[in-house]
């Protein structure tokens, strides 16, 4: 994978190295890739992803799945999928393919226009149907609410067909002898062609008439353009509902506002070569154009180059992988070009392993060499002694110096400075030097709130920095530096107490340390007081301490520890010392508590026992159940235990109880009369 940087945007160029041939067996191959390293090293992101001599356009799929690719020679259509990484099908045709449209979201409805005045359909198991149109085609657009293509080249008609009705429609005359280009609008559908004057012309396809013509050819001519001969429309690109950009023969690229005849910008790509391809990307503004030569991305407001890559062979097309850094190139080679720029957005998901990649490449930055050759300026050349050199065949020029063989410019280098030893020597001195004046507590880092966990931290992070060169390790974020900790060191409400409880329990050996932090701080402050920075003897002083105190600590921690628990239990006894005479003096009042209605109050004795035995064990609390008579434990003839509960009446229920039952004797009393009564007049009837 070769990397290369403009304007600090980095580009990788995927298919970087030399192909093998397709004959090769694989043993032969393995053979190959154990001896040459550049093979071994190379990335083949889609297998055999290329094309036997020349590859002319290159498309990919709505749905972002497959990639179609046609070329030659002999004449063919390859499909890749992205999921497999590999090859779905190939399909070898009649003729040349002059451009082709996928119609689908996936490849079952292709169609192709090819050089001999053919139009041939492809569906998904391969050749559907094929028809020819009356002159030479350049280009074609497909009008989705009609299903119409519209075909343009070699006349001044449009040739259009429904591919609904399976015919020839009434064709589209234009002023123009020849057209190059078409393309139709997303939004509105306007239909737009170029032709071999420079002029644009736009059509609506529902009344079937022209809506507006543009003078590109015109207006291409600027103060800083040479132009040589009558530019004609070479490509043609439409962005949103309301802009256009325009491609000409001489190399210009014109950006439009439809609601405007002049342009809104014209850029020149100073080569002198027909615009292949135009391309948007509307995350970062920019435009993507290619000739031949070049692919030339520049923002579409200002014009301000971003980056441009010099691909080795001439470019027949270009395609932007859709919401993705990825771009591919159709070549007059047979390998086809992948590269993939980070700045323009993420790696696809079919191969989302390329960020991890470019990542891992960014953290350990190389000098940047490229193809063996160093770039040099031309005060670098006179310093060698190498100004002779300019013109010859050893130096190659490239913007404002020259290119020239790594290994002549080493040889020159070591003449020109035999000293050049004494110079690395001196340099790695001054970089330890830097290093150790690193490690230094700065004075004007040191924050008003919480002064002595600054300087903890500081000094921590000097002993972690030269423990991790030691292991080789990287260095963990400081917390000074981090913006999440920073109310810490600023608002007076994050002080820390060191007389709390809390920070004397998880810091036995506080006072110990927090002598030498105090020392320190003290002589700090007393610099800062007078403006002076600080000198070596102080901090010398200072270690001297550390390392006698550091060998006392290690001895005697444990009686530190010892001594900060005893005193922590004397503290918390003279408190509840105090609690217990502040409770004595002070006089107890009666209270009074309400009862609810319906209730008896008969002791505080009751709550107490209630109290005493939700303390107790279940075991105790069903004993003691048993014994009252409440609960019934039995053993069943499976060989587990049965318990029965009486459940205790409330008060409130036992009472009411007691009136249900006095209810019941007073109406058994006054039914006793009445029968009696009934009686004896019966028996009076009787003997009367």
């Amino acid at each position: 994978m070769q990397v290369s940087s403009l304007n600090e945007v980095k580009i990788y160029s995927l298919s970087a190295g030399r192909s093998l041939p397709e004959w090769l067996s694989d043993r032969k191959k393995r053979a190959l890739q154990k001896k040459d390293v550049d093979i071994r090293r190379r990335i083949e992101l889609i297998q055999d992803f290329e094309m036997p001599t020349v590859s002319t356009k290159i498309k990919v799929s709505r749905d972002g799945q497959y990639i179609m690719a046609v070329g030659t020679y002999k004449p063919r259509v390859r499909c890749f999928d992205t999921y497999q990484l590999s090859q779905k099908f190939e399909r070898c045709l009649d003729s040349e393919v002059v451009t082709f449209e996928i119609l689908s979201d996936d490849y079952s409805k292709i169609v192709f226009l090819q050089c001999g005045r053919f139009v041939e359909f492809h569906s998904q198991h391969g050749h559907y149907y094929k028809t020819r149109i009356p002159k030479f085609g350049r280009d074609f657009s497909y009008h989705y609410p009609s299903c119409d293509l519209y075909f343009v080249g070699a006349s001044s008609e449009v040739y259009r067909l429904n591919l609904e009705q399976g015919r020839f429609l009434n064709s589209l005359q234009t002023e123009a002898s020849e057209s190059n280009v078409c393309d139709i609008n997303p939004v509105h559908f306007l239909f737009a062609l170029g032709t071999a004057e420079g002029k644009v012309e736009c059509w609506d396809p529902r009344t079937r008439n022209r809506v507006g013509l543009l003078d590109c050819a015109l207006s291409s001519v600027t103060a800083d353009t040479e132009i040589e001969g009558l530019p004609s429309i070479s490509a043609l690109k439409f962005d949103g509902a309301l802009n256009m950009a325009v491609g000409t023969s001489t190399g210009q690229v014109l950006l439009y506002d439809l609601r405007s005849s002049n342009p809104l910008i014209v850029k020149d790509h100073h080569y002198g070569l027909p615009i292949k391809s135009i391309q948007f990307h509307h995350q970062l503004d920019l435009i993507i154009s290619a000739d031949s030569r070049i692919i030339k991305m520049w923002n579409k407001d200002t014009g301000k180059i971003f980056t441009s890559m010099e691909p080795e062979h001439d470019i027949n097309d270009v395609c932007l992988y859709p919401n993705s850094g990825m771009l591919m190139t159709a070549n007059e080679a047979p390998k086809m070009n992948i590269y993939y720029i980070p700045v323009l957005g993420p790696a696809p998901k079919w191969c989302s392993f390329l960020d991890n990649l470019t990542e891992e490449l960014e953290e350990n930055p190389e000098s940047t060499v490229y193809d063996d050759y160093k770039f040099v300026t031309r005060k670098d050349l006179e310093n060698l002694g190498l100004a002779h050199l300019i013109g010859s065949s050893l130096l190659r020029a490239y913007m404002h110096g020259f290119f020239m063989d790594i290994r002549l410019y080493h040889k020159a280098k070591m003449m020109a400075n035999p000293f050049a030893y004494e110079e690395y020597r001196r340099e790695k001195i001054r970089q330890k030097i830097e290093e150790t004046r690193a490690q230094r507590v700065q004075l004007k880092k040191l924050p008003k709130v919480n002064k002595e966990l600054a300087l903890k931290l500081i000094e921590e992070e000097g002993e972690e920095q030269h423990f991790s060169k030691k292991r080789k390790q990287k260095n963990l974020p400081s917390l000074l530096k981090d913006d999440r900790f920073k109310v810490m060191f600023e608002n007076p409400d994050f002080q820390v107490d060191e007389q709390s409880e809390e920070f004397r329990l998880l810091n036995p050996l506080v006072s110990k340390i927090s002598e030498k932090r105090k020392r320190k701080l003290k002589i700090l402050e007393e610099l800062e007081a007078q403006g002076q920075e600080e000198e070596e003897e102080p901090e010398g002083k200072a270690s001297d301490a550390e390392s006698s105190e550091s060998s006392d600590d290690e001895k005697g921690w444990v009686e530190e520890v010892r001594k900060q628990r005893k005193l922590l239990r004397q503290e918390e006894k003279l408190k509840r010392q105090e609690r217990l005479k502040e409770d004595q003096q002070t006089l107890l009042k009666p209270q009074f508590f309400e009862i609810k209605e319906g209730e008896e109050f008969r002791s505080f004795k009751d709550s107490a026992k209630k109290q005493k035995l939700m303390k107790k064990t279940l075991e105790d609390r069903l004993k003691l159940e048993e014994k009252l008579g409440t609960l019934n434990v039995s053993d069943t003839t499976v060989g587990s235990k049965q318990a029965t509960f009486k459940l205790k009446k409330s008060e409130q229920q036992r009472k009411q109880q007691e009136a249900e039952k006095r209810h019941r004797q007073e109406r058994k009393t006054l039914r006793r009369p009445a029968s009696h009564l009934k009686s004896r007049r019966g028996r009076g009837r009787l003997f009367h």
